[in-house]
């Protein structure tokens, strides 16, 4: 039963979710910055694609481990003019040459990776000497009362949301895998519950 949720139901709520008004909110502060050859990782159902610039990107690849999510993906908006490639894959084990990419967008990714640890270091691997890592994320807030509620959801959450966890630090996590925050934003998304809704957004580059 659990495979069958994952395969035909989880898409759709995954992509119902991630499509919120305050979260395209978010992927907007992002997507369009991005410039040059660009590697998304977990591009889920191309939510992101019709906020790039084909004026700016040269190409978006996208990965993405759901074959439901890629589907999608491949039908999603686009702008006029802008290249895309999907691929099946991991952030943790990106089917990419080192130094590949000019910016790598990660966008609510890491909250659901099996290690965020893991796709960061290879996220900093397929970018190019001088990168830029665009990041819009949800995760551990810096409250105590919201972190405890937290602690508390997150194992009735993981399983209805495709493993996404509410408990995982952002910008540390991304200061931990080697990059230097160049932008770091934050706040609590409105009209979203505190302990789903910690926010934190920015760009780095590998140290």
């Amino acid at each position: 039963m659990a495979n069958l949720y994952e395969r035909w139901v989880l898409p759709h709520v995954i992509n119902c979710a991630c499509a919120s008004k305050p979260i395209r909110y978010q992927r907007r502060k992002i997507v369009p910055r991005a410039s040059g050859r660009v590697l998304e990782l977990g591009v889920g159902g191309g939510l992101n694609l019709a906020f790039y610039d084909p004026a700016r990107v040269t190409s978006v690849t996208g990965v993405d481990p759901s074959d439901g999510l890629r589907r999608k993906a491949l039908a999603a908006p686009r702008p006029d003019g802008l290249r895309v490639d999907v691929h099946d894959g991991t952030a943790e084990a990106l089917p990419f040459d080192d130094d590949a990419f000019d910016e790598v967008v990660c966008t609510f990714t890491l909250c659901s990776v099996a290690s965020p640890a893991a796709a960061l270091a290879e996220a900093r691997r397929v970018l190019k000497r001088g990168g830029t890592f665009w990041f819009s994320e949800h995760g551990l807030s810096p409250d105590a009362e919201v972190r405890r509620w937290q602690q508390r959801l997150e194992p009735f959450w993981k399983p209805i949301a495709g493993g996404c966890h509410l408990t995982r630090p952002v910008g540390a996590s991304i200061v931990a895998a080697g990059f230097d925050l160049v932008e770091h934003e934050h706040m609590y998304l409105p009209g979203t519950p505190r302990a789903l809704g910690w926010a934190e957004w920015g760009r780095a580059r590998p140290t």
